[in-house]
């Protein structure tokens, strides 16, 4: 029986959104921005800053800096907490932390953050993929983003830090169908597509 389900999705899918959806019907609880606030807490920063750092990967040069400030801190005897050393490996260290808790809890959905590596052992999680044809992710992320913004340009972006996220921390191919137990078009639409997952967390057709 499944107890956790973990959503991967392509940026401007509404993959997020299905999430919700998953959980609202389970009755489950959802990680995606609270995952974000329970790092936080732990970590003893503001929401803000480990938002910044949530699912990015930072460039090779600034993680040399930040392991040398690591080292500095230690061996001036300086907790790196008080050290006010957060970055963007720290994040996934902690949101991994966040997530194996909750994945022994049971009954949540998590949104992201390679939750199906981190989870990929265990036989009571579902994970899933959603994604969409181009145009419509296009047409998604133009209505909810500034006018300002090249939505082509966000969704390519996006999608390239959460592939970078994926096998800078796991060593895993984020669209390696072999990840997952399903492959879902958003394009479905949010109803018949959480329904899909939850009948599947239910086993429902199954003999």
């Amino acid at each position: 029986m499944f107890k956790v389900v973990t959503v991967a999705r392509e940026y401007g899918s509404g993959g997020g959104i299905i999430a919700r959806a998953v959980a609202e019907k389970l009755r489950w609880n959802l990680l995606d921005r609270a995952l974000i606030r329970a790092v936080a807490r732990t970590a003893q920063v503001d929401t803000d800053t480990a938002e910044r750092y949530d699912e990015h990967v930072e460039p090779w040069w600034q993680r040399f800096h930040r392991a040398g400030v690591w080292s500095a801190a230690i061996m001036a005897g300086i907790a790196p907490i008080d050290a006010q050393f957060f970055d963007a490996a720290t994040m996934a260290a902690l949101a991994r932390q966040v997530m194996l808790k909750a994945a022994a809890r049971g009954d949540c959905v998590i949104v992201g953050r390679g939750a199906q590596c981190a989870l990929q052992g265990r036989e009571d999680v579902l994970h899933v993929f959603i994604g969409a044809p181009w145009a419509e992710r296009v047409g998604r992320v133009r209505a909810g983003a500034p006018s300002s913004q090249d939505a082509e340009e966000l969704i390519r972006v996006t999608d390239h830090e959460r592939a970078s996220y994926i096998r800078n921390y796991y060593g895993c191919d984020w669209k390696n169908p072999h990840l997952y137990h399903m492959m879902i078009g958003s394009q479905l639409g949010t109803e018949m597509a959480s329904w899909t997952i939850v009948n599947a967390v239910r086993g429902v057709g199954q003999p």
